[in-house]
């Protein structure tokens, strides 16, 4: 091969779709493509050119919409294909003397037929490519991610060992003994009934005294948790450490199939996420939880190294933030005595939305009954308030910079204020009240009575029933954030045509999704928190398809492993985590893969621009 040739070859051997070619075709394609050169302030493609594939390798190429706004730009070792015409009035133009690498659409078609790796590439939707794009684990912990994705009941390792509940304790303590087991599942007609632990033995029989000739359901934790034996042994990770349990039946359609344990999952496994909620249960103090919080870092870098999904580590980290809010609330009440009236303890934003990261700000409301007298218990639940929140701030959740906090006393409110509170911001629809109610839409309790927040639900939902205009301020909020438009060099492009040398991938790419997710939700009357279980129940629905559903979602998926990627490399480093993101830092295919991420966004915004501005006029 010349040596003019090799060096065209070694140029677009990372670039997709040519990184997918077989090492022959790579060295074959060079021979196949056109040199063209633009002068600046040309159409593109030239005039005349039969329709084709281009890389830029030098130069840039600038795309503006019907109405002169700056649209995308292709830059150096930018693919831009165009082998279809445009048909929405957009015009693109060299910005600057270009050089450009042409592929005739006969010679792609025939690369197409020849690789099928290439053709899938051109096949697949934005949503399939970004899935494509998610990276596989490697290194050490590879078998650690293998477990953790498995079906959980793989991992099972005996056949369950059951009792009816009319057995008698002494004999469900005989079968657990021969059986070797810790833990032994009622059933009762098929169906689990309840499950009794040593400890179950321990505290409830032994201790009370209650005879060993006594039915064992008497003893019996029920109801009880269970998971479907196909889950991911991940899932059966996060569930215990939520309820802070060590043993999942395994429970399908067909009745009780196993029983998995702590132990079952974490053997050989180094990602402590049960061990470390089990310590923060055990902390005697602020100071020991702080201790405990520290290790988050750590365990956050396990999860990632072991192929987790940015899902999965949110899912994670929010059951630990959680207990140690539980923790907290325990300790205050230690000191305080016990609550004068019923409370919930509630987290919103990315904590109740179960997508909570590191070095993350606390967003948190107490919900208190409406017996709630301000002169007799005010004290009691301020001291509560402040307690856990300086609690939170030295395990790094820090105070929220809005003081979206119970602390203050805006957040701490009976239950009938809370409910009058969001009427009022859904009747007034303007931008501060969308922008209060849409975090308080995550709330979810975190401790405390749950009836509490379901008249606060009921509002909300009645509310926004009688109340479009509130939806339609919701759409315009959620519009604010946009991405960005596209990289230029190593530069970011933003909105006005300048451009930054880095990205902020929370505001300018999870935020826009999550804002998305919540008016298609709040708009199909979906209950569901957390954005991918909000667009999973959307999808389909009157304002968002099951294709643009599963876009958003993968592209979440995506923005949310990069920011993993990041975190994870600044903690290696010892540098605190952020979501700033340089475009120097990503090759060239993260920078693809970036950069359809922002044309789903882009897409999906556009959408919804159009639909609600289309209602509005009617």
């Amino acid at each position: 091969m010349r040596v003019e040739l090799a060096e065209i070859r070694d140029f677009l051997a990372p670039l997709p779709p040519f990184s997918l070619l077989d090492a022959d075709a790579l060295d074959a394609l060079p021979a196949q493509l056109a040199v063209r050169y633009l002068r600046r302030g040309s159409d593109f493609p030239p005039a005349g050119e039969a329709p084709a594939l281009y890389v830029v390798r030098k130069g840039a190429i600038e795309r503006r919409d019907a109405h002169g706004s700056l649209v995308d730009v292709f830059a150096d070792g930018d693919v831009v294909d165009a082998t279809a015409a445009d048909d929405d009035g957009s015009r693109r133009v060299a910005v600057e003397d270009s050089l450009l690498y042409l592929l005739p659409a006969p010679a792609l078609q025939a690369l197409r037929r020849a690789q099928p790796a290439v053709d899938a590439h051109f096949a697949r939707s934005a949503a399939e490519r970004l899935r494509h794009a998610r990276r596989p684990s490697d290194g050490d912990d590879a078998a650690d991610a293998d477990a953790l994705l498995r079906p959980v009941g793989e991992l099972a390792t005996r056949a369950p060992v059951t009792a009816p509940p009319t057995l008698s304790i002494r004999e469900a303590a005989r079968r657990m003994s021969a059986a070797r087991v810790s833990a032994l599942m009622i059933v009762d007609d098929g169906r689990l009934a309840g499950i009794v632990t040593d400890r179950d033995l321990r505290r409830r029989c032994l201790a009370t005294g209650l005879p060993a000739e006594a039915a064992v359901a008497s003893i019996m934790s029920a109801p009880v948790a269970a998971i479907d034996p196909e889950s991911p042994a991940f899932e059966a990770l996060l569930a215990m450490t939520r309820r802070g349990i060590h043993h999942l039946p395994l429970v399908d359609a067909g009745g009780v199939r196993g029983l998995v344990s702590s132990s079952d999952l974490l053997r050989g496994q180094r990602a402590g996420s049960v061990q470390l909620a089990r310590r923060i249960r055990r902390c005697a103090s602020p100071a020991e939880l702080a201790a405990a919080a520290g290790e988050l870092p750590e365990l956050q870098l396990r999860l990632v190294a072991a192929g987790a999904g940015a899902a999965q580590v949110g899912h994670a980290l929010t059951a630990l933030y959680d207990a140690l809010a539980c923790r907290l609330l325990e300790l205050a009440e230690s000191e305080l005595g016990p609550p004068p009236v019923p409370y919930a303890w509630a987290a919103c934003g990315s904590q109740g939305r179960h997508e909570q990261t590191l070095r993350s700000d606390q967003d948190n409301a107490l919900i208190v009954h409406d017996d709630f007298r301000p002169e007799a218990h005010g004290a009691w639940f301020a001291a509560l308030a402040q307690a856990v929140a300086d609690g939170l701030d030295a395990c790094g959740l820090r105070y929220c910079p809005g003081r979206v906090m119970a602390s203050t006393a805006d957040w701490r409110q009976p239950v009938r204020v809370w409910s009058e509170r969001f009427a009022e911001w859904i009747r007034a629809a303007d931008k501060r009240s969308a922008m209060l109610a849409a975090n308080f839409l995550d709330l979810r309790v975190v401790r405390g009575d749950p009836a509490l927040l379901a008249p606060v639900h009921a509002t909300v939902v009645r509310e926004c029933a009688r109340h479009e205009s509130f939806v339609a301020q919701m759409t315009a909020n959620a519009l604010e954030n946009r991405p960005p438009l596209g990289f230029f060099r190593q530069l970011l492009l933003v909105r006005g045509g300048t451009a930054t040398d880095a990205f902020d991938v929370k505001r300018g790419g999870l935020l826009p999704i999550s804002d998305l997710a919540r008016v298609h939700a709040l708009a199909a009357g979906c209950a569901e928190i957390g954005t991918l279980p909000r667009l999973r129940a959307a999808a389909g629905g009157p304002t968002l398809s099951a294709y643009g559903a599963r876009e958003l979602a993968e592209a979440f998926e995506f923005l949310g492993g990069l920011r993993l990627r990041h975190q994870s490399a600044q903690l290696r480093r010892g540098e605190a985590p952020d979501n700033l993101i340089a475009p120097a830092s990503l090759g060239r295919l993260e920078r693809a893969e970036l950069k359809a991420a922002f044309a789903v966004i882009e897409r999906q915004q556009a959408v919804m621009a159009q639909r609600y501005a289309a209602r509005s006029a009617t």
